[in-house]
């Protein structure tokens, strides 16, 4: 029994991404963190990807931080997606956010994401149990 409750929660599997953002803490003084939030989640959507049941997005502004010799503003995006997407999805996917956060955020000099996958094989949450 656990054994098929195991596979069936496989099967449903939903590729939930986890979208986390870090940034100066200034730059949600330029756009409010909810701002931030929304635009990386609809441009996420806008790939047609996911759905928007699945999309998690979370913001960590930091006071304290050393760009190496600037203390110039900046954005970077990890995501984390279900493996199975190629490497244009993923291309996409990080052109658009960045694209969208440029769009929001003209005179933050560094926006940046990364795409990283979850393995099927190795991923567990409760639902598995």
């Amino acid at each position: 029994m656990l054994f098929h409750n195991f596979v069936t929660a496989t099967l449903k599997l939903k590729i939930m991404p986890h979208f986390i953002i870090d940034c100066s803490e200034n730059v949600i003084r330029l756009k409010s963190a909810d701002e931030i939030m929304q635009d990386v989640f609809d441009s996420a959507l806008s790939t047609n990807l996911f759905t928007a049941s699945e999309i998690k997005v979370r913001i960590n502004p930091f006071s304290y931080y050393n760009n190496g010799d600037s203390l110039d503003d900046f954005v970077h995006v990890f995501s984390y997606i279900m493996e199975g997407r190629n490497d244009e999805q993923k291309a996409a996917l990080s052109k658009v956010i960045v694209t969208n956060l440029n769009k929001i955020l003209p005179n933050v000099p560094v926006i940046s994401i990364n795409v990283q996958e979850f393995e099927k094989s190795n991923y567990f949450n409760k639902t598995m149990i």
